[in-house]
């Protein structure tokens, strides 16, 4: 798996989010362009934000037990995978606007790099590793940009 805290990595990454226009059309799922981006965004919103509110300690219990495997590991998504509500966007989004917010996540997450990952607490699934951080990362943005084809 690529690595997001790699220089060269990220580049190729917001290399392919540059390929993207406003009018690119998914293979498969519902979402428009802008909004996967805006999507993609909350990944980074809930590592350097406090915008979305952490779950209970039930909610965060079920999710560590039944969802952080399949997040973190290197295993691809499956396509039209179920997603978390906060990472439903059903509104419109400025392509612009969310585009250049996730380059600055991708280019902010790669200057902290891994070591700054190492052990820091996941709102949802509680501390991860460097490893763990990057996969969840990057299988997220890699499957979206595939999903719109680049």
């Amino acid at each position: 798996m690529k690595n997001v805290f790699n220089l060269d990595d990220s580049n190729e990454i917001i290399d392919r989010i540059g390929k993207l226009t406003p009018d690119t059309k998914g293979l498969w799922g519902k979402m428009s362009v802008a909004q996967m981006l805006a999507h993609c965004n909350v990944t980074y919103e809930m590592a350097y934000e406090k915008k979305h509110p952490a779950p209970n300690a039930f909610m965060k219990f079920i999710l560590k037990l039944l969802v952080k495997k399949t997040v973190v590991n290197e295993t691809p998504y499956k396509k039209s995978s179920q997603t978390a509500p906060a990472f439903i966007i059903k509104d419109e989004k400025d392509f612009e606007v969310e585009k250049e917010r996730l380059i600055n996540y991708i280019k902010k997450t790669q200057e902290l790099g891994a070591s700054y990952f190492e052990g820091k607490e996941s709102l949802s699934f509680g501390a991860l590793n460097k490893t763990e951080w990057n996969n969840m990362f990057y299988k997220h943005l890699d499957h979206h940009l595939q999903q719109f084809g680049v």
